[in-house]
């Protein structure tokens, strides 16, 4: 077995590359000693610039010590960079290992897998504690990238930090996972005289690569045009609601999931074209946003098309405050959407949404208690749209207030009086109120009392009863188990009929209508029988006078004088009653 945490291989390989630097500069001190003067002072100039930046970046290397998480990670990444490649120091921090080529071989892939996947290490971010614990675990682990790569972490062995043994053995298996095609596919392309050879930092293999990429990804877009929205339109189709989802929705659908397939599948392929780390993760992340934004573009075509089948159920309940309630679901759920995408695009942009949730929810409280009122409105407007108390359309009646109600919005319930005018009521005010809800009435109540004079015989009076019963059961608007006529009092003025029946009518203008007939009917039936209507008044009586007669009216009371007036009246009633 093979173990690189032993003192003397730290040493030697440190050792080599610091020897490599001298002997660079005894070379550098031959020559100057052979040249002409002029020369000796030019080359002297060029080595002196030179000697010194590798003598100044042997001295910034870092030791492998191995004894915090920083360390580790700065030994493994920086001794495989292209200036500063020493694979056998890099490969110290890859704990156990049969022989030392395995373990430049897992240290390689492993720096390949970050670079791929777009996740560059900041260092500064990395803990410096020897004795560093996650407070997960509660064990000595370090993980990088515990959301986008939670098998790569570090753990501490005997006193020194290396990449875990579980790590070691998952590196193949991930690396095979993002180079589906290995990691010379580029180099194949082109020979390496050429594919090697470098324009403003990328090389024209790389070029090539991109190139082939984008025809591959834009030929994948309309092979999946074709296929995706017969698809798309076939799932959406409905036998119940043929039509109900426009073309245009459907060819929406369908581009976005096209759109979609091909950015996963640039994702995908994008770690082949071997970019530098820096670059490549800020492609990735740009990559990432894009998924984001076409993620949530879909998804709201999608609850379009839900929103679209829930209005068509809707249609079919008698409820219309449902009416109302959709427009405000659709806005609810096009703002949560929104709001987890911009939430997942912070973070994709490094900044700490945990953070923001909890501000942002300290702020909120703040404003709540500061905005007690509208909250109560927004509450109140869940509590109508839960409890239904009134439906559009309905006449209410609510602290004072009266009116049809038209709309019932975020904060206010919109009334509409009879004048046409518009009044705002708060919802918080709506419901902590009583409401008259007088839209949902079954039947519209008729109450009234009618006054006859005292002079009114009992026998007449009788069948004036009788006749306003007949009134009643001869109206087509009336409901004709539930009514009441009755000599009702003896009262100051007038002897009182109580008169209440239900109207069968469903609106205001219904129930005016009625009781005008109804109304018109009573005043024909009495002046048929010749009854008098009282009214409030003082009368002064003098019975007799020795020459004139009494001033009283004479009545006849006989049965069948009563009966035929009652009949005739009664006969002329069909005619009158629509």
């Amino acid at each position: 077995m093979f173990i690189f945490s032993s003192h003397h291989t730290q040493k030697t390989a440190l050792k080599k590359h610091l020897t490599d630097a001298l002997d660079y500069t005894d070379f550098k001190s031959f020559v100057v000693k052979k040249m002409r003067p002029m020369r000796k002072i030019l080359l002297l100039l060029i080595f002196g610039l030179t000697g010194q930046m590798l003598l100044a970046q042997t001295k910034n290397a870092p030791a492998p010590t191995l004894e915090s998480p920083f360390n580790t990670m700065w030994v493994h990444l920086y001794y495989l960079q292209k200036d500063t490649y020493v694979p056998e120091l890099s490969a110290m921090t890859i704990p156990v290992l049969p022989d030392t080529a395995t373990a430049i071989r897992r240290a390689i892939q492993l720096k390949q897998i970050l670079d791929g996947m777009g996740l560059y290490v900041h260092l500064e971010k990395v803990p410096k504690n020897p004795d560093f614990i996650d407070t997960t675990t509660n064990k000595p682990y370090y993980t990088p990238f515990p959301d986008e790569l939670p098998e790569v972490y570090l753990e501490k062995i005997d006193g020194r930090w290396y990449y875990s043994l579980e790590t070691v053995a998952r590196v193949p298996a991930i690396h095979k996972k993002v180079y589906p095609f290995g990691t010379d596919l580029l180099l194949n392309i082109l020979p390496a005289h050429i594919g090697q050879k470098e324009v403003f930092g990328i090389s024209l293999a790389q070029y090539l690569g991109a190139l082939l990429l984008f025809l591959t990804l834009y030929i994948l877009y309309w092979l999946l045009g074709f296929l995706i929205r017969p698809l798309v339109r076939y799932l959406s189709r409905s036998r119940l609601n043929p039509g109900l989802i426009p073309d245009t929705l459907i060819r929406n659908i369908a581009r976005l999931t096209s759109v979609l397939i091909v950015l996963q599948a640039l994702k995908y392929l994008l770690p082949t074209l071997l970019f530098a780390p820096s670059f490549m993760a800020d492609l990735v992340r740009g990559v990432k946003i894009i998924l984001t934004i076409v993620w949530l573009l879909l998804l709201l075509r999608i609850f379009d098309v839900v929103m679209l089948y829930m209005m068509r159920i809707e249609e079919k309940t008698t409820s219309k405050l449902d009416e109302q309630l959709m427009p405000i679901l659709k806005k609810i759920g096009q703002i949560g959407l929104a709001t987890i995408a911009i939430l997942r695009i912070l973070s994709l942009l490094d900044v700490n949404v945990t953070a923001l949730i909890a501000g942002v929810s300290i702020g909120g409280l703040a404003l709540a208690l500061a905005a007690q009122d509208t909250v109560k409105n927004l509450i109140g407007s869940a509590m109508i749209f839960m409890d239904q108390p009134f439906q559009i359309g309905d006449w209410v009646e609510a602290n004072g207030i009266a009116g049809t109600v038209v709309e019932v919005g975020f904060r206010t319930t919109r009334l509409q009086q009879i004048d046409s005018s518009i009044i705002a009521v708060p919802n918080g005010t709506i419901a902590n109120a009583a409401v008259k809800n007088l839209g949902v009435r079954k039947y519209r109540l008729m109450n009234t009392l009618i006054g006859v004079t005292y002079d009114t015989p009992p026998e007449l009076l009788e069948k004036f009863i009788e006749g306003l019963k007949e009134i009643i059961l001869r109206h087509p608007a009336t409901h004709k188990e539930n009514f009441y006529v009755h000599f009702h009092e003896l009262a100051g003025s007038s002897l009182n009929i109580y008169f209440r029946v239900s109207l069968e009518v469903t609106d205001f203008a219904g129930e005016l209508k009625a009781k005008e007939t109804i109304l018109f009917s009573i005043v024909r039936l009495a002046q048929a029988l010749g009854i008098s209507f009282a009214f409030p008044s003082t009368s002064v009586y003098v019975e007799t006078f020795p020459e004139k007669k009494s001033n009283l009216p004479a009545y006849d009371t006989r049965p069948e004088v009563l009966n035929k007036k009652l009949n005739d009246f009664l006969s002329t009633l069909k005619t009158d009653t629509p």
